[in-house]
């Protein structure tokens, strides 16, 4: 078993491959590991990219009081517990502002088409919560419906959170999202985005369960494949005035990139 120094060291150098990597910047995110006498956590109000073993806070069980250090805990905590409460394979949770995931979850987008088939195996789709106000209850109220059968979630108009039985595992899985966020736009940029059938997905789930990467339990993470009676609550769909999808081609998309780069340069000059 690790001990405490050691998982505080993987927390600061998971804080500075996130902030490398832009998927937090300034004080952004906040990660934690569950250890057998209490919580783990990052600081508040700190770039995630700095931190040193003392910044490190150590919380009770039920993260309510302070055990040990001189930063307070970040008052985002309270979703990390209900993860841990809700998951109890759960040991360490990321919760960061990955770019172009955090764009989906600003447009009222899930990430839950069946497009990559390492994404089906090592995540699994990553539903949308809804919108709630920053450190509050409304946050977790949001994620509750989706913690128990995903292992990532987009939160609207906020950011990603993402967990696993180690923080490398938790970490892996964000890096994940932002990686199938970006592929999943540029098959839209492209005019297509061709999912796996059926047929196609069932077999790498029954391959995921076989490698021990998923139970059965939580099959339904395959998300456009769920029948009516099976599928887990979701958040309403998106709809504005913009709805209606318009495909260009190509070259009809250079052009128009051309054409926003001049006018930005005529409303600079």
């Amino acid at each position: 078993m690790k001990s405490e120094q050691e998982y505080k060291q993987e927390i600061v150098e998971v804080g500075r491959r996130l902030y490398e990597r832009g998927l937090i910047v300034a004080g952004d995110g906040n990660i934690s590991i569950r250890v057998k006498d209490g919580i783990l956590t990052t600081p508040r109000s700190v770039c995630k990219g700095f931190l040193s073993l003392e910044m490190i806070v150590k919380m009770s069980p039920d993260g309510t009081t302070k055990l040990d250090g001189t930063y307070n805990a970040s008052t985002e905590l309270p979703m990390h517990m209900l993860i841990y409460q809700m998951r109890p394979d759960v040991n360490a949770v990321v919760h960061a502002h990955p770019p172009c995931g955090t764009g989906y979850a600003a447009a009222g987008f899930a990430l839950d088409k069946a497009l990559i088939s390492e994404v089906i195996l090592t995540l699994g789709c990553v539903p949308l919560a809804g919108y709630g106000t920053p450190s509050t209850n409304e946050i977790t109220d949001a994620m509750k419906p989706f913690i128990a059968r995903h292992d990532a979630l987009l939160m609207a108009n906020h950011g990603a959170v993402a967990y696993g039985s180690t923080l490398e595992s938790a970490y892996g899985r964000m890096e994940t999202l932002e990686h199938f966020a970006r592929i999943s736009l540029v098959a839209k940029l492209l005019g297509r985005e061709r999912e796996l059938g059926k047929e196609e997905v069932d077999k790498l789930i029954d391959l995921r369960e076989r490698a021990g990467y998923m139970s059965s339990d939580k099959r339904c993470q395959a998300c456009s494949f769920l029948s009516d009676e099976r599928k887990p609550p979701t958040q309403e769909k998106h709809t504005d005035e913009f709805e209606e999808l318009i495909t260009l081609t190509r070259s009809e998309l250079i052009e128009l990139v051309k054409r926003a780069s001049q006018l930005a340069q005529e409303g600079l000059s």
